[in-house]
């Protein structure tokens, strides 16, 4: 048996104490043997031992995903998020290898003003769906914030029971200050989820604003989420936003609160009457729900059933999603750009001066733009960039 010396702190109770919340437990402050309990010999001898992380290759990646493994799943959709230049071409690779398994799951996005209850209906209509023998994938966007451009991640707290779940994946990812709090990569996240094997893609967006122009053009299936009960409905969701919309959801619709929500659908079926369809042939309409109660979730799937084959016959499902890959070429081509522009040593060399010039009123905004873009070498810049895609070129 090993010998060791207990110690407290001096601040701690000798004896339990009522006025303390908790205890202190004594110490070890040496120990003589190695064998006692599950103490890690590492730890005693004061060596510090860790398991090498196991590098994972371009085959490792696709090999994985493809059979579903929710581990490599995670590091590559790391590896897309990931900032660092030395990771994009390895990134790009593996998309490129997983694309035949993408595009045949059904993508829904979901918004709704903060407290509408995204979080609560995500995690009882992806429950309901694992049950019915779907596997699911959750994508959602934590806000960063524009001071210490951290986010809470916090997801996987809010939806528990999902989480645990084997046939579904849930995947935090900070917004980093896009636009709108909607994640650069989310639409490659969302092909990686496709090819492991997830067949509904739920996508929240952070709340209402800008994103939602971004995530409807991801999805197939929009819906936006309310209350009632909650002041001036009508005034506090922008008639831009319902007019993204293929549903608009009343949550909470239970216990008291039921007769007001009936009221609120009303309201918005005659709103719906002045705004045009958000897809072509599909009729906008208000549903009660309550994802407390678990009522309202088997309708709304089987609406959006309906909508899938609905507008796979008609062709506009096929349409929206042609139409979506090169709107993903275009932002693509813009961000880009953008980037060989501010990553230009000419342009980056320039640019304070420049900036100092604008702020003392010397020189106009339009001047200093006409004079960066005189100096940056695109030809240059193209190389750089395509030697960076393509390093074994």
């Amino acid at each position: 048996m090993a010998e060791y010396t207990k110690s407290k702190p001096d601040w701690a109770p000798k004896e339990d104490n009522a006025k303390f919340a908790c205890s202190v437990m004594s110490g070890i402050d040496g120990i003589k043997d190695t064998t006692i309990g599950n103490i890690n010999p590492a730890i005693v001898h004061g060596e510090r031992r860790s398991t090498p992380r196991m590098v994972l290759g371009m085959d490792d990646y696709v090999r994985g995903i493809a059979e579903g493994n929710r581990m490599i799943l995670s590091r590559a959709i790391t590896l897309i998020e990931s900032n660092n230049p030395k990771h994009f071409p390895k990134a790009q690779r593996v998309l490129q290898e997983l694309l035949p398994r993408t595009g045949k799951a059904l993508r829904i996005g979901i918004t709704g003003v903060p407290g509408a209850g995204k979080s609560t209906i995500i995690e009882a209509f992806g429950n309901m769906l694992c049950d019915m023998g779907h596997r699911v994938a959750v994508l959602t966007v934590d806000p960063t914030s524009s001071v210490t451009r951290g986010s809470i991640l916090g997801d996987k707290t809010r939806m528990g029971t999902l989480s645990r779940r084997r046939e579904a994946f849930i995947r935090p990812s900070p917004a980093g200050g896009t636009l709108g709090g909607v994640a650069r990569k989310s639409r490659e996240t969302m092909l990686m989820c496709e090819a492991a094997g997830y067949d509904v893609i739920l996508i929240e967006t952070v709340g209402v604003g800008q994103s939602e122009t971004t995530v409807r053009s991801m999805v197939d299936f929009f819906m936006l989420v309310v209350l009632t009960g909650a002041g001036d409905d009508l005034q506090g969701i922008k008639k831009g936003i319902m007019e993204l919309a293929d549903a608009i959801v009343i949550n909470k619709a239970d216990g008291d609160n039921l007769l007001k929500a009936k009221i609120s659908r009303g309201e918005y079926e005659r709103m719906i009457e002045y705004i045009r369809p958000a897809t072509q042939g599909w009729p906008t309409h208000a549903y009660l729900c309550s994802a407390i109660q678990k009522t309202g979730l088997r309708e709304l799937w089987e609406i959006i059933r309906i909508f899938s084959k609905m507008t796979k016959e008609s062709g506009v499902f096929e349409r929206r999603r042609d139409s979506q890959l090169l709107d993903w070429m275009n932002s693509m081509i813009d961000e880009h750009l953008h980037n060989l522009f501010f990553d230009d040593p000419v342009v980056m060399g320039r640019l304070p001066e420049i900036r100092q010039a604008v702020l003392q009123g010397t020189i106009s905004p339009t001047q200093a733009v006409a004079e960066l873009i005189a100096r940056f070498d695109v030809e240059r810049a193209a190389k750089r960039h395509v030697d960076l895609l393509h390093p074994d070129a």
